[in-house]
């Protein structure tokens, strides 16, 4: 059965990146670059247009960047999942990107194997972050106490299941290894996750383990 490939649009103002990623997608049948922008709001337009699945985004461009960009695309594409790809290892961007509806965050030195696994992630409607990057994200969490975060009064909303799944999100563990820890099916743990992000309001698997460590689910409930 033949499988469609996941579309790609990459957005970075350095001609010559985009160019290297560009040929690296291209020898993969699996993956299909749709389209090309240099800044943020040109992104946004070919976005809106072309409809891709991934959307590979830097996050310093002149004009609109990326952590402009992203907010709109959150907002007006939703299907489009944004992988932003940057150099910046700083723990703010980091949080603000996913924050903003960014579905992972990766560093430009990452090896070629891990950016692939991180598109075909993200074509699944997964998060992924640079794995030197999930110490930071959890730390500036915990540095930056609640603000931003949604309201507390929403914590109530999961049922006991869900607090247990919402807390091994916190702790970076995969559908497959929450089954494995709750002993139920995997297609069971897809559906407690969709169903959180919906009561939370959030966009992605990584902003549910933000949420979950700003409310203190990465400690053991006991509520």
């Amino acid at each position: 059965m033949d499988t469609k490939p996941i579309r790609v649009l990459l957005v970075d103002d350095h001609t010559l990146f985009r160019s290297g990623i560009k040929s690296l997608l291209s020898r993969h049948e699996e993956f299909e670059v749709v389209g090309e922008a240099g800044d943020g709001l040109e992104g946004i337009k070919r976005a809106k247009s072309l409809q891709p699945d991934v959307a590979l985004l830097d996050l310093h461009m002149p004009g609109i960047g990326g952590r402009e960009a992203v907010k709109v695309l959150a907002e007006e594409v939703p299907e489009c999942n944004v992988l932003m790809l940057t150099v910046s290892e700083d723990a703010d961007d980091l949080i603000e990107a996913i924050r903003a509806g960014a579905r992972g965050y990766l560093l430009k030195n990452i090896e070629t194997e891990f950016l692939l696994e991180a598109i075909r992630a993200a074509g699944r409607g997964e998060a992924v972050v640079s794995p030197q990057m999930t110490g930071k994200l959890l730390l500036g969490v915990r540095g930056m106490g609640k603000e931003g975060a949604p309201a507390g009064d929403e914590k109530e909303k999961l049922s006991p299941r869900e607090r247990e799944i919402i807390t091994l999100l916190a702790k970076g563990e995969s559908n497959k290894e929450m089954a494995r820890t709750l002993n139920v099916a995997e297609s069971t743990v897809k559906i407690h996750v969709q169903n959180i992000l919906k009561k939370l309001h959030l966009n992605s698997r990584v902003q549910a383990a933000v949420y979950a460590v700003e409310h203190g689910f990465s400690q053991k409930d006991e509520s």
